[in-house]
């Protein structure tokens, strides 16, 4: 009797399994067939991706030569170069082919030789059409009123403001009728970088020049220059055990210069 109630207790068992078994058949082949719904397209769309992303590097770094330009060309200098001028640098050297000599009034030209032939649609058309597609902006703010600057007239330092370089980069559609190339058929793309920087240094050409244009916004220092000072310091020296502790170094801010030692000078060639 026990051996026959296990026997019928094993046979359910493998009878469950068995249409366990059935009923999962196939169960992985439809996960791979959903996952691959959305994986595969992704996984095909990935170049174009990182087509994006190299234009997208090229448009960064060229908004940073179109800014930087600004510090060898502002109203203290030469002047601005224009927009026209800064495009047609930016097109040839930063969205031509890569290995473009550089060379002043350079242009890129409409054909593949001055193309980067990577920057490219599956069908073989380009992802720039024309070099006009680049476009160059400029803007320079708080120039005259000197907004982002503080006291910059009485430190004698010039306040050519913020100068802003922005790179428009218009990308062509991806052809249409490819369903893993959605949406990029239709969005009308355009990548957009943009740098600013203050254009004029206020590097000082020795410490004695950094002394002289900050020393005097405070009032203090101008008050010991103009003679309190050593006044000050006689009584001070006078009180303090006759002269054994030093006065206070009004208005002397050479106590905190940075000075290279003579041995670690190397004489101008």
């Amino acid at each position: 009797m026990r051996t026959s109630k296990r026997t019928t207790t094993a046979r359910r068992r493998v009878t469950c399994v068995a249409r366990q078994g059935r009923w999962q058949r196939g169960q992985a082949y439809v996960e791979l067939i959903v996952m691959s719904l959305a994986v595969v397209p992704l996984f095909m769309l990935m170049p174009m991706i990182a087509k994006y992303q190299d234009i997208s590097h090229a448009a960064q770094m060229a908004s940073r030569y179109v800014a930087f330009e600004a510090m060898n060309n502002h109203p203290g200098s030469t002047g601005w170069r224009s927009e026209a001028a800064l495009a047609a640098d930016v097109r040839r050297r930063f969205f031509g082919e890569s290995s473009a000599p550089i060379k002043t009034g350079d242009t890129a030209g409409e054909f593949d030789a001055h193309r980067n032939l990577f920057w490219r649609a599956p069908g073989g058309a380009p992802l720039i059409t024309r070099f006009d597609d680049v476009t160059v902006q400029t803007a320079n703010a708080g120039s005259q009123d000197g907004t982002p600057y503080l006291l910059h007239s009485a430190m004698g330092l010039r306040a050519h403001g913020i100068h802003s370089g922005t790179v428009i980069v218009a990308l062509a559609n991806l052809p249409a009728g490819i369903r893993s190339l959605e949406p990029f058929d239709r969005i009308d793309l355009s990548i957009v970088r943009r740098t600013s920087l203050v254009p004029d240094a206020w590097a000082a050409t020795s410490p004695a020049q950094a002394e002289s244009r900050f020393g005097g916004l405070a009032l203090v220092n101008e008050l010991f220059d103009s003679g309190i000072g050593d006044v000050v310091g006689f009584g001070i020296t006078a009180s303090e055990l006759l002269g054994r502790v030093a006065p206070p170094a009004f208005g002397q801010l050479d106590e905190w210069r940075d000075v290279v030692p003579a041995d670690r000078l190397k004489p101008a060639e």
